[in-house]
Parts: structure tokens; sequence; C-alpha cells
């Protein structure tokens, strides 16, 4: 299971849109953060806060705040075309270039690969669930992953980006074989007891591995005790007393879905979320204590996007510094 790696201090290069965020970057730590210590996560829930260890508090609301900051900038100065939604909590969400090749949202490479590839292209069409009463109106149809926030977006910048499963040390990291082309959205239709299957979508699967992305999210979902007993491995997978809920309902319900998956399938399962959401990180460790084999256990893992960032072409982990605040070694 992959274990927090120490985020390298990121001096800026001089690229223009960088020294715009200098001083924002500074005070959110964005220079030299890491994720917390194993050890150190109950400790911190115990205090009902998650502290980083360049001594900012970080929280959901905090990081959907830098990410706004973040791209209100990179949207103003890039003159892309976007709006923001409305709210105390201002989400910016973009729109493709009037020509059909870019989009604001997605790094050039990446959009012109998802747009040659017609189950990639579907992915993009979702529409966006509070486009109706928290977006402006406009002359196109918002979709879900026109949004900075989006975990999915995130996802496909990186994995879409042109030769990105051929390199060798994004292969080592992941787990995966080489070349593999990654399917998003993928149904791995896990058994129920009723003799149906379920067809809820994992995020992605590259080779022999699931992927669960998040980013501002706020948990990975609860769900009715009752329709989780309706997967048939679940008691048989998990201990299944030991598994979070709260009253009626569990919690880390998406793990819980995915782990499944994997078991049912024969398969590997990642969770690849923020270094910035140690809460995240605890919710699924909580998951991962239950499940009966060990065999399976070490199936599973957990790698930041952090962690996976100095793996990454130059001009990909730019632009991830920039929008996301996501930080690697910039090549000078």
């Amino acid at each position: 299971m992959h274990r927090a790696a120490n985020g390298a201090s990121a001096e800026y290069s001089p690229f223009v849109l960088l020294q715009e965020y200098d001083s924002y970057c500074r005070s959110f730590g964005c220079q030299g953060t890491t994720r917390n210590s194993v050890a150190d996560i109950p400790a911190a829930q115990e205090s009902g806060t998650f502290a980083m260890s360049d001594g900012f508090i970080r929280t959901t609301g905090m990081l959907r705040s830098e990410l706004s900051s973040r791209n209100i900038s990179y949207a103003s100065l890039e003159r892309l075309p976007h709006a923001i939604s409305y709210g105390e909590s201002p989400v910016v969400v973009y729109q493709q270039s009037e020509c059909g090749r870019y989009h604001g949202n997605f790094i050039s490479a990446s959009y012109r690969a998802i747009l040659k590839r017609p189950e990639w292209h579907r992915r993009l069409q979702k529409v966006h669930s509070q486009g109706n009463h928290s977006l402006p109106k406009a002359d196109c149809v918002w979709r879900e992953l026109d949004s900075s926030m989006s975990s999915d977006a995130l996802l496909m910048n990186i994995f879409c980006y042109p030769g990105l499963t051929k390199r060798r040390e994004v292969s080592l990291l992941l787990g995966t074989d080489l070349g593999k082309v990654p399917q998003f959205g993928f149904m791995p239709r896990v058994p129920l007891v009723t003799g149906a299957v379920e067809r809820t979508e994992v995020d992605m699967k590259l080779g022999d591995v699931l992927f669960e992305a998040k980013l501002t999210e706020g948990n990975f979902q609860t769900q009715d005790a009752g329709l989780v007993q309706r997967y048939c491995d679940v008691k048989e997978v998990f201990e299944y007393r030991r598994l979070p809920r709260h009253g009626k309902h569990f919690s880390s319900y998406q793990l819980l879905r995915n782990v499944l998956a994997a078991y049912a399938l024969n398969l590997h399962f990642c969770v690849l979320l923020d270094a910035r959401r140690p809460d995240l990180l605890e919710q699924w460790y909580r998951v991962m204590q239950c499940i009966r084999s060990t065999t399976l256990r070490t199936r599973c893992k957990v790698l930041t996007w952090q962690e996976l960032a100095p793996c990454l072409p130059s001009a990909l982990r730019k632009f991830l510094l920039v929008k996301y605040g996501i930080t690697g070694e910039i090549e000078k």
C-alpha cells in the first residue's frame, strides 16, 4: 500500500501564472506540503480537525476556497470562456472554445485526445446537477466536467494525456502494465443476492486496477444498510460489524462497493485523493481495517495526486500546480 510521500518544496518557475499566485500559494502552505502520517490521524480525529505538517488546518471548504481563487485568476489571466456560480463559495465552470478544440478545464493535449475517442468524449456529456439554479444561464448546457472542482476532470486531465500510461515510472507507481488504455465510467457489475448485478460506475479502470478519484467531495457517500446487504459477498469480504456506520446507514459506501468489485473481478483497487484531504485518507483506512483477507487487503491501496505528480510530463505538472495547487518538481 502506498504511504504518504513528502511533498518536495517546489520553487516557482518564471511561468507567468505561478508568479501571480506566489503570495497566495504561500498563504495556503502549498510549498512543501506533506500529508499526515498514519500515526497522526487518530490524534487529529480526536481533536475534530486534521492538522497538516505545514501548520495549516485543511478542510473541504478550505480546499474549495483555494481552488476557487486559483481558477478565478487562471480563467481571467488566460482569458478563457467561463462563468462563476452563485453563492458564498463560488465555483468556476468553463466553456468549450468557439472552435470546439479547446476547453478551459482541460490541458489542451488531454482535451484533443478526449475528442478523438468517442468513449472518452461521451464522459463529458453528463449534465451538471446544479446547473439550473446555481449557475448563470448560458447558450451552452453546463456539464459536470466543466466544473473546476470536478475530480473526474482532474482524472481525465492526467490519464488522457498522450503517452501517459506508457511512462515506466507511472506504470510502476500504479501497478499497471505499460500502455493500457483507461476506461472511464467502468461498470464492474457486482453480483447481488437477488441474482441481479449492481450497475454503479467506477471512475476508472486501467489494466487490472480500479480507481476511485476524489478532490473536494465531502466523503465517500453513505448508503442504507438494507441496500448494502444486497451485495452477495459483503459479509465474506468484510468484518461486517466493524464497518463504519451512522445508525442505519453505512459510511464510505463507494469504498465498500469498489472493494467488493475488486474481489468479484479479481482486480486491484486504488483510491486517488488529494494530500490536503487527510480526512478522506482516514476514512479509507477505516474501511481497509475491516477487510478480512490479507491478500485482498494488499490489492487495495491509496495514492495522492501529489505523489503521482513527479512522474508526470513537465507541461502537465505545471498545469496541475497552477490550476489545482498540486505540487511536484518543476523543471526549470
